[in-house]
């Protein structure tokens, strides 16, 4: 598994930045939005809207992390009732 970070040009709210995200983070952001039927520029607009003063990268794998963390919990019980995760919006 290669875990090195690429600089992604991308178009968030009209305007061009960049994502520095390693190959699994990339590609599980665009399976989530495939997921929700969402294109990969909204998802990031979303992901913007709902930051909490992360840069976007950041941002970008919290809400990856949270949405994995959901569908876990929602596939079993929780084992640990006192563990919670900090939410982000949309995931």
């Amino acid at each position: 598994m290669n875990s090195a970070i690429i600089k992604r040009s991308v178009v968030v709210a009209g305007k061009k930045t960049s994502v520095s995200l390693e190959d699994t983070f990339w590609l599980a952001l665009k399976e989530i939005a495939h997921q929700k039927h969402v294109p990969l520029g909204q998802m990031l607009d979303l992901i913007a809207d709902g930051r909490d003063n992360a840069n976007l990268s950041s941002a970008v794998r919290q809400y990856v992390m949270q949405h994995y963390y959901n569908a876990a919990q929602s596939a079993r019980p929780v084992v640990r009732p006192d563990f919670v995760l900090r939410s982000v919006a949309g995931a």
